[in-house]
Parts: structure tokens; C-alpha cells; sequence
């Protein structure tokens, strides 16, 4: 089964190897996908996040407590490097909302029988059963790629500037994070994966040791010299073109 749809600004897609896997719950994820563009979203006025950021909320619902709790834990971890709350800026969690979302929606397949599976949502993936190829996209050539990954029920994701440029901000000085042009982050889940490379993409060329030396964490940069950065267990297969 696959099946691709346009979630939260960016393509989902879902392939299950799972023979006679049923639809419902692909459409579950999906539906669930769409319930957390509409709570979290901040560019929607009536969102529970922007309506929290004017005051109007005073119990934030569980999830979003979940994920406010995510943001703070990042927040110390990176001695304040990475930070949703910006000064002049609105509350924006969405570098959290992308990959912990996008894990309970593998979890949700996972609980319904779904055993191999490659869940993509906008170049950051999870790997169900495998191994899984997975290519790592070169930051500076959208044709090339500079790593390919065996996968097995782990995740991938990168932060980089090579689709939306210097969006990632060091929250310590308010301007943008430059130390590095892409760091991907391997991890047991998409959470960890997707808000640790965003998070060491903050702190910039010291955010590669600090990645790597988070338990169960693997992560492959390329520095703003150019130069690459790789941990020792990092699943790179080889070169070639990524099959998932």
C-alpha cells in the first residue's frame, strides 16, 4: 500500500509492505496529521497554540502540554541555544510538532498491525521493520545525494538551510544559525531524530558533539567549511540512489 498526501506544509508519504493491510488505519493517521496542523499550527489565528500565545487559553489541552514540555527540556539541554519563544516572535513549536507527530502517527500503524512500513513526511522518515534505504539529500546539489542509510526501525531526519535558507535561529543572540549547512540526526524515533537536529543546528558547529553524544543518538553534518562529521555507528550502506 501507498499512499501521499499534503499535511503541515509538506508531502506525508506512506508505503506498508504488510500484505492485505487495511485502509482505515492509513486514514486514521492521516486524519490524526491534520488534527495537529489545526491545534498546533501558529499561522492560524484559531489554533490552540496561537490562541495559548494571546492569552486566551489557561489549560493548554495534554498534547500540547506534552509538547511544551519537549520545548523546554531542548531549551535547557541547549543552554538556550534552541527555544520556541522568541522575543518579537510568537510561540512556535512546530520544530517539535513535525517529528513528534509524525512518530505517533507510526505508532498509530504500528498498533494496528502494520509491521514494515516507511513513513515520509517532507524528507524525515521512519523505518519499520527493513533494512530500508534511505538517502541523505546534499546540501548544497538537490540532484545528489551525500549518504545512503540501511534503516531498521529507526528514524532520519535533517535540518539545513537548503529549503527555507537561515530559518533555524540560535535563540541565544536572535540570528540565524550558520556554523553548519546540514546535520542529520539518526534515533530510535522521529521525535528525538527530527527535534535533535534541529536543536544542534541552533548551537551551531558545537551542536555535532553535542548530538553525538546523546544516548542512542548517530549524526552525519557537513559544517559551513564544508567539511563532513560523522559518528562512528552512523548506518551509512554506501552511494546510490535511496529507495525509500
Amino acid at each position: 500500500m501507498r499512499r501521499v498526501e499534503h499535511v503541515m506544509g509538506f508531502p506525508v508519504s506512506v508505503r506498508i509492505d504488510d500484505e492485505g493491510f487495511p485502509e482505515a488505519p492509513v486514514d486514521g493517521l492521516f486524519a490524526w496529521l491534520r488534527e495537529v496542523d489545526a491545534r498546533f499550527s501558529p499561522f492560524r489565528p484559531d489554533s490552540e497554540v496561537s490562541r495559548l500565545d494571546r492569552g486566551e487559553v489557561r489549560d493548554p489541552s495534554p498534547v500540547l502540554r506534552e509538547v511544551l514540555e519537549l520545548c523546554e527540556e531542548y531549551r535547557i539541554a541547549t543552554g538556550g541555544a534552541f527555544d520556541v519563544r522568541l522575543p518579537g516572535r510568537g510561540l512556535d513549536p512546530c520544530a517539535v510538532v513535525k517529528g513528534w507527530s509524525v512518530q505517533k502517527g507510526a505508532e498509530l500503524l504500528s498498533a494496528a498491525g502494520a509491521r514494515r512500513f516507511c513513513l515520509n513526511a517532507g524528507g524525515d522518515v521512519i523505518a519499520s521493520g527493513g533494512p530500508w534505504r534511505v538517502g541523505v539529500r546534499h546540501p548544497e546539489h538537490a540532484d545528489r545525494l551525500c549518504a545512503v542509510l540501511d534503516l531498521t526501525d529507526r528514524a532520519v531526519a535533517t535540518s539545513a538551510r537548503y529549503e527555507r535558507g537561515d530559518h533555524i535561529l540560535d535563540a541565544r543572540t536572535g540570528r540565524p544559525a550558520t556554523g553548519l549547512l546540514s546535520m542529520t540526526v539518526v534515533a530510535p524515533t522521529l521525535t528525538e531524530a527530527d527535534t535533535v537536529a534541529t536543536a544542534a543546528f541552533a548551537l551551531g558547529r558545537q551542536g555535532v558533539e553535542w548530538a553525538a553524544a546523546r544516548e542512542n543518538c548517530e549524526v552525519f553534518a557537513v559544517d559551513a567549511d564544508r567539511r563532513v562529521l560523522r559518528s562512528p555507528g552512523f548506518p551509512v550502506a554506501g552511494a546510490g540512489s535511496a529507495a525509500a
